[in-house]
């Protein structure tokens, strides 16, 4: 099972150029898209579910032509959108039943076993019987997991899965997905590194609707090894060292701004190295493509 992804673009009315020429293959596992907001991810994940159309390109899922041939794609798609609307005032089991019946699973014993497992997978099934009003935000995404699943889709599709989870249900969030990712191809969109850093094998960043890198996340970190330096500065010295060095991420400790330069050579001036995580390769692209982007402009 394998998604290929080739030439991919997308412009829309005002002028945005969401997607250029994207190309990428993912295989069956989990796939981690990252990128700041408005990167272009989630038109990638709305075209790739075929909510939108793309300009030109083509997205093959085996041999499914997944613009030219919607409906044999949707049979096999589970999505979790960034956002999406649940009955407040419905049981969970309730209405992942209707869904099912959506589905077009007709057969009630079927039905009921499907909705049951699916309630146990995503550790639901004890508070089944709760409106959905009472859920957590945890909880409201694993049920998007369930019903998402209903299909027993080869293809899954999450769009910021994590954003404004406690770490508890991150985690949980985490293991669900990573059990999911042993029998089907997962892409997982996220502006969060420590999503892609728990759970995927392969990768890419995406950012100004471009692919700027891909590949293994372990391979990535160690093509940034011995060039990543960190040291704690003034607030005041903050602008300086931006003209002087190439500061590609700032965290404040002890109410300080400690911040992390790309060099090929030992800076000295009190920088210390240290070793490379995938938050650096990440602040790193996007620092040198937005570089570039206003160097050509």
């Amino acid at each position: 099972m394998k998604l290929i992804i080739d030439n991919l673009s997308k412009t829309y009315s005002n002028g945005i150029k969401a997607l250029q020429n994207i190309s990428l293959e993912i295989p069956q596992g989990m796939f981690g898209l990252l990128g700041p907001n408005g990167a272009g991810k989630s038109t990638l994940m709305r075209t790739i579910a075929t909510l939108q159309e793309a300009d030109q390109g083509s997205i093959f899922l085996d041999d499914i032509d997944v613009l030219n041939q919607k409906n044999e794609l949707r049979q096999v798609l589970g999505y979790l959108p960034q956002q999406f609307g649940l009955y407040p005032k419905i049981s969970a089991e309730v209405l992942l039943n209707h869904f099912a019946v959506l589905k077009g699973i007709s057969e009630k014993g079927e039905r009921n076993d499907l909705v049951k497992a699916l309630l146990q997978k995503t550790n639901l099934y004890d508070v089944r019987k709760q409106n959905l009003s009472g859920y957590s935000g945890g909880m409201k995404q694993r049920f998007g997991i369930a019903q998402a699943l209903l299909n027993n889709p080869k293809l899954l599709i999450v769009d910021e899965p994590t954003a404004g989870l406690d770490p508890v249900e991150r985690n949980r969030f985490y293991n669900v997905l990573s059990e999911l990712g042993e029998r089907t191809v997962v892409i997982l969109s996220t502006h969060i590194v420590d999503d892609v850093k728990e759970l995927c094998t392969n990768m890419a960043i995406i950012n100004q609707g471009q692919v700027s890198l891909k590949g293994n996340p372990l391979k990535i970190i160690e093509e940034l090894k011995g060039k990543v330096y960190k040291k704690t500065i003034e607030k005041s010295e903050l602008e300086s060292y931006r003209q002087h060095y190439q500061v590609i991420s700032e965290k404040l400790f002890l109410g300080q701004p400690t911040i992390h330069i790309i060099s090929d050579v030992n800076p000295g001036n009190g920088f210390s190295l240290i070793n490379a995580e995938l938050e650096d390769v990440y602040f790193a692209q996007i620092f040198n493509q937005n570089t570039n982007l206003k160097t050509i402009s």
